[in-house]
């Protein structure tokens, strides 16, 4: 496996004035979120704020929980006591993630810090919303007081793409019975809390954004393999969503003309060779089935029919892989989701690229690398939504919040 060297992280900024008030907070979280434990007057430095601002934001919060006092610091210089420093407190609040899949729900309890708490996964029978959404209210209540701390918000993941006209048939790797259907005001009226609803490649980026390897970088790509296989993108830190929340649908993306039928209505999609649903179909024809509880027991090596889908999905990717760099130009491209490690890492070293931007003898991160989450990547990023939305700096939104809330025309 290759994994990234260390990359110097960009701070995202404050701004002084108080109609800034919400995204300094935000930017002074998130920096305490990633550099771990730290003092004012090193905050004020990161962020730019005067230290009057950071001592405010600090006191509030510490009266919301979110951050504690982590003691004086150990190396003091000079006369009197050292400074007191500060850190996220885990025990603060918590997220909740569920991924929906088209056999199974996987759920996910994450706490402010970023640690694992919760993780289950469930077999359903039936995929509809009439079943689930209750479902998950009842898991929700059921693992709120077991937890410290607030219920920041739940995260839903679904298997996209959402609401796409002209496909002949969603197909195996879809969840039908969801169109229409606004999922995030059902929960939030159910729940009480915010609720985020995105497809699973997306959630598997902004899950790496916040708790795997691409927490020092702005600007990466992830190819999730799920049932089928999708791609989250991330831009300036963010979840680059379209304007139909289907950006990064490459599973439908043609690399086989006339090959294999898809129900999308095409022949030769990506996701029909590079995808959880083509290894299985494989397997099938081999007389072979693969249970989601044995995902990973899968061998790279020893196992010829599983060799030999790696072969072949490495190879439908590869051309996949250097489109994304050539147009997007990303500090790497990240692979996750339901396959084991040594299966991603059997891709890795099978892919093959032709000249594209991302050849640079002087990048730091390789051009593509193994996620961390493994095979909850979906769920995590699920918990990890949440989180995201609630604590990542948000300038133009803080602003326009805090101008709508005083009245005036932004």
């Amino acid at each position: 496996m290759v994994t990234p060297a260390e990359t110097p992280r960009r701070t995202a900024r404050g701004k002084n004035p108080n109609r800034s008030r919400e995204h300094n907070r935000r930017v002074v979280l998130d920096l305490l979120r990633t550099h771990g434990r730290t003092g004012r007057r090193e905050l004020a430095e990161l962020t730019q704020l005067t230290p009057q601002a950071v001592t405010n934001i600090i006191e509030d919060l510490i009266a919301a929980d979110l951050i504690v006092t982590a003691g004086r610091r150990r190396e003091g210089r000079g006369r009197g006591q050292p400074p007191h420093e500060y850190e996220i407190n885990p025990a603060g609040a918590f997220t909740i993630g569920v991924e929906l899949a088209v056999t199974r729900m996987v759920t996910t309890v994450v706490d402010l810090a970023g640690t694992l708490l919760y993780q289950d996964v469930t077999p359903i029978e039936e995929s509809g919303p009439d079943a689930l959404l209750p479902a998950i209210g009842a898991l929700v209540e059921r693992l709120r007081p077991a937890h410290p701390g607030r219920l920041m918000g739940l995260g839903l993941v679904m298997p996209g793409p959402f609401e796409i006209e002209g496909f002949s048939g969603v197909g195996p790797t879809t969840l039908p019975g969801w169109a229409g259907i606004d999922v995030a005001a059902d929960l939030r009226e159910r729940l009480g809390v915010p609720v985020v609803v995105e497809n699973d490649a997306n959630a598997a980026a902004v899950g790496e954004t916040l708790l795997g390897v691409g927490r020092d970088m702005r600007e990466f790509c992830v190819v999730y393999f799920g049932t089928g296989i999708g791609l989250g993108l991330i831009s300036e830190g963010r979840p680059m969503r379209g304007a139909f929340g289907n950006a990064g649908e490459i599973g439908h993306i043609v690399v086989a003309p006339g090959g294999r039928p898809c129900p999308c209505g095409q022949n030769g999609c990506l996701e029909r060779y590079a995808s959880l649903h083509a290894l299985r179909e494989r397997l099938a024809d081999a007389g072979r089935s693969l249970p989601a509880e044995d995902l990973g027991s899968l061998d790279p090596e020893g196992d010829p029919v599983v060799a030999a889908w790696l072969e072949d999905a490495a190879a439908h990717l590869s051309p996949m892989i250097s489109i994304l760099e050539n147009v997007l130009d990303p500090e790497t491209i990240i692979l996750s989701g339901g396959l084991p490690t040594a299966c991603l890492d059997a891709i890795i070293d099978r892919l093959s690229f032709g000249p594209s931007v991302a050849r640079r003898s002087d990048r730091v991160v390789p051009p593509v690398i193994r996620g961390q989450s493994g095979l909850l990547t979906a769920a995590i990023g699920a918990a990890a939504l949440p989180m995201h939305d609630a604590i990542t700096p948000r300038l133009e939104l803080s602003e326009l919040q805090e101008t709508i809330s005083k009245g005036a025309t932004p």
